[in-house]
């Protein structure tokens, strides 16, 4: 298929996003801590001539952009901004420069394509309305996206829509994918730590409570959950972090007190109810049964990302014309990975896509989260295209 002339137009910017992508890379910061990036986003929207609103939720910036055409519709298109506590493999020579930092998610990537097409977008602002560019902290499990809304965003911005993008390692360059409803799942954190008398190992050992018993059982006993408790139609997952207990020093020393932390993971309210409710029950009768006691914490962090009909379907119709309908997936399946935008569309109509990240030939590739994932330069052109494509659906060009 020839490439489509918006994607070729965004050739033209093709090097400032790489420079900017990489710039962000060498320099990665976590959530709200964003202060040098948010800079770099602030700088370039006002060399664009953007109107720029900095400080939301802390390190947020939201650019401003009219249309020349008449109309009174806008349309909110979202970033994120923040790295990972992750050391990146060597080698690069955009490399982090922030030791047991890197951008492994793509962020960098996903910020350089929305600033693309803020560029294209103020040199050719042939559309009717307005579009607001929403530069998120801290999407990396601190909520930014709910810290900005719970700020004001939509009030400060008005939008009728709002849109999110995230480049998928796995699948082809040139290929996006999206689905209407439940996409990504939500994010629940838990942990459960287990309190007996602990004791002496080797002579006190029948004198003890010992809290690795009812760690070692709530263990196993916590994946019934999913197994004989969630119907088996339904998508639930439910996994173990870490444990904590004793002192690798003292090996004869029964613990007092063993901690165990997880994630779950679910898409309806009524599975995300029972696999608290059973997780907290599993935990007490544990430490009933050995003499313990059980403290649970069990924090909903992010809600399900459920994306709209109506501009899900907007979504495939601007991938289409830059790609072709062969290549934009429609229906993929869920998620069960998490992701803040969340919020975002719970307050306003909105749609979720991914963009293929690329694949080699041998059908290897690092996924995100991994010392050696690393975003495809060779997508920015096509994903700052697709901004575009999608302002210019949803804001009427020609109409």
């Amino acid at each position: 298929m020839t490439e489509h002339s918006l994607v070729t137009a965004l050739r033209a910017h093709e090097a400032e996003m790489i420079d900017i992508r990489h710039q962000i890379h060498r320099n990665p910061e976590v959530g709200f801590e964003e202060t040098r990036t948010a800079a770099l986003v602030a700088e370039k929207l006002r060399a664009f001539g953007i109107d720029v609103t900095e400080g939301i939720a802390k390190t947020g910036v939201v650019g401003t952009l009219k249309g020349r055409l008449p109309g009174q519709r806008a349309v909110g298109l979202r970033a994120d901004l923040d790295a990972l506590h992750i050391q990146e493999v060597p080698g690069r020579d955009y490399g982090s420069t922030v030791p047991g930092k890197m951008h492994a998610c793509g962020h960098d990537g996903h910020t350089a394509m929305l600033l693309g097409a803020a560029r294209y977008l103020s040199e050719n602002p042939d559309f009717g309305g307005t579009v607001n560019f929403i530069f998120q902290p801290a999407e990396e499990g601190l909520g930014g996206g709910k810290k900005m809304v719970e700020e004001g965003l939509f009030e400060k911005f008005p939008v009728d829509a709002v849109y999110g993008m995230h480049n998928f390692p796995g699948v082809p360059v040139g290929h996006f994918g999206t689905r209407t409803g439940p996409f990504l799942a939500a994010s629940d954190s838990w942990e459960v730590s287990f309190l007996g008398t602990g004791g002496h190992g080797g002579a006190g050992a029948h004198l003890a409570t010992d809290a690795t018993l009812p760690t070692a059982q709530f263990i196993m006993a916590v994946q019934t959950i999913v197994s004989r408790n969630v119907p088996a139609i339904e998508t639930a997952v439910v996994s173990v972090g870490s444990i904590m207990g004793g002192d690798p020093g003292s090996p004869n020393i029964i613990p007092s007190k063993v901690t165990i932390t997880g994630t779950a993971r679910s898409y309806k309210p009524r599975i995300r109810d029972l696999m608290e409710t059973r997780l907290t029950a599993l935990a007490h009768a544990q430490a009933a049964a050995f003499g313990c006691t059980a403290e649970v914490i069990y924090n909903r962090r992010y809600p399900p990302l459920i994306t709209h009909a109506e501009q899900t379907d907007i979504s495939v119709a601007a991938a289409s014309e830059l790609v072709g309908a062969a290549q934009v997936d429609g229906n993929v399946p869920a998620v069960t990975g998490s992701e803040d935008f969340s919020f975002m569309l719970e307050a306003k109509p909105g749609g979720f896509i991914i963009i293929g990240n690329g694949v080699a030939s041998d059908g290897s590739f690092h996924n995100v989260h991994t010392p050696g994932y690393d975003f495809n330069d060779d997508i920015l052109a096509l994903g700052a295209a697709y901004w575009v494509k999608l302002v210019h659906t949803e804001l009427a060009v020609g109409a």
